[in-house]
Formats: structure tokens, C-alpha cells, sequence
């Protein structure tokens, strides 16, 4: 599989505090990637720098063969930030518009944009709604339209961070499923972020652990036997992430 990021020795420091210290790792065009870690523990800041809305104070980022720095194909990658507690319910868009939003840098035609605006819509079940100010419809709703902007462009990289923490739980299971749909019939590459280990082992296919520097990185298959895990987050827990994952992997 062809290589989609390739991060090595990044760091990043807020006011001369360090967030992330020679961090390096890889993902491949295919992969669906849970980014995990504690409060703290630069996941967010990590996303960031991938993307270039931060820049890092050392360390090279590629993405998609290029430097950071030079790569300008922005339109292969779907980003999703943290923004639903701060989403400001009284901005006058309807669903619809905030979607097409997605599009603003594709070049497509009318007719092209339309399509993949209704494409969207629908894989997200919120086509129904699609004329009603993004201010009215529900917490999970919301988070489907940002997530439906995200994918409107039909990206191969989609970065999501903590998409879930405004969602129900039978939401919750909805999003991670269409996520997954992406993954597999689409080929979406996926990374998302979360500090839930448990869940995330239920449908991502390789584990990225971060706390300011990279702890883990690898499939769950290998996380599972790894001695090294098991002392560094204990028998107990290593065991609940892997019956997480076996169970919806059977």
C-alpha cells in the first residue's frame, strides 16, 4: 500500500512547554487509524501539525509524498476539528449550505458539486433535513452535517478529532459504522482521534498512542501480544481493548 503521511521527529512547544517530543511514525492508504491518549497528551496538537494549521518546531511532515510545506492538494483530505461544543446554533445556514461548504476549493461544476452535495446528504441520513438552519437540528444531527462536509469533496484522507463527544450513544454507533463503511467500500483512509480505547477497538485497524511521544504504534493484532503494553497499561486494560476488538473483527 502506497504511503499517505510519513511524520519523523516532530516536536511542538506551547509557551516553552513541550507537547510533543520526537514524535515519527506512518499510515498507508487503506488504514483506519485510532489516534489515542490521555487529556493532554498532544492528539490534537499532533492533527494539527499533520495538516499544517500548526506548525511544528522540528520535524519533517509528508503527506501524500510532498512536504508539508509544498503539498497544496488540499481537497484529498476531509478534516473534521473539535468544534461542536463552540458551533454557534444561531448561524444563519441550512444544512444544505453548511455541507457545500466542503466544495469551496474543488473547481467542480454546478452540476458535479450538486451531485456530491445530495451524495453526502444521503450517506449521512440527513437529506431530510437538508433545508433547515443548521442551528435547529439536534446535538447528533449537527455532528452528521460536519461530518457530511467533511466527506462532500470525497477525500482519501479523513482526519476526525473526538467526532463523537457530542453524540448519543446510539448515535455514537451509527457514526462509527459509517466511518467504517468509508474505511472499507470507499477506501477511505481514516484517522480519528479519541481517548477512548475501548471503543476505538471495535473498528479501527491499527492503534496510534500518543502522550507526547509516540508509546504505540501498530496493528491491535500486535498490540494484543505485546508484553511491553501489557505492563505499560496493565493486564486488565490490555484485555478489554483486544476483546473489544476480537469481538467486532470475528
Amino acid at each position: 500500500m502506497s504511503e499517505l503521511i510519513n511524520v519523523s521527529g516532530l516536536s511542538f512547544q506551547y509557551s516553552g512547554v513541550e507537547t510533543l517530543s520526537d514524535v515519527g511514525f506512518s499510515i498507508s492508504a487503506g488504514d483506519y487509524v485510532g489516534l489515542v491518549g490521555p487529556n493532554g497528551s498532544g492528539k490534537s496538537t499532533l492533527v494539527k501539525a499533520m495538516l499544517g494549521i500548526e506548525k511544528a518546531d522540528g520535524g519533517v511532515v509528508s503527506l501524500f509524498g510532498k512536504n508539508i510545506a509544498d503539498f497544496s492538494e488540499w481537497r484529498r483530505i476531509g478534516y473534521l476539528p473539535q468544534q461542536i461544543a463552540a458551533f454557534n446554533q444561531f448561524f444563519p445556514a441550512t444544512v444544505e449550505e453548511i455541507v457545500s461548504l466542503g466544495l469551496i476549493s474543488t473547481g467542480w461544476s454546478a452540476r458535479e458539486s450538486a451531485d456530491a452535495v445530495d451524495s453526502a446528504l444521503n450517506l449521512m441520513d440527513i437529506g431530510k433535513i437538508r433545508h433547515k438552519l443548521v442551528g435547529e437540528v439536534s446535538g447528533g444531527q449537527r455532528q452528521r452535517t460536519l461530518l457530511a462536509r467533511a466527506i462532500v469533496n470525497r477525500p482519501e484522507l479523513l482526519v476526525l478529532d473526538e467526532p463523537t463527544s457530542a453524540l448519543d450513544p446510539e448515535t455514537r454507533e451509527r457514526f462509527y459504522a459509517t466511518v467504517g463503511e468509508l474505511n472499507k467500500k470507499k477506501g477511505v483512509t481514516v484517522i480519528l482521534v479519541t481517548h477512548d480505547m475501548g471503543t476505538i477497538g471495535k473498528y479501527a485497524s491499527h492503534l496510534l498512542y500518543v502522550d507526547k511521544k509516540v508509546i504505540f504504534h501498530g496493528g491491535f493484532a500486535e498490540f494484543c501480544e505485546s508484553e511491553d503494553m501489557q505492563k505499560y497499561f496493565g493486564e486488565f486494560s490490555q484485555h478489554i481493548i483486544c476483546h473489544r476488538h476480537s469481538e467486532d473483527h470475528r
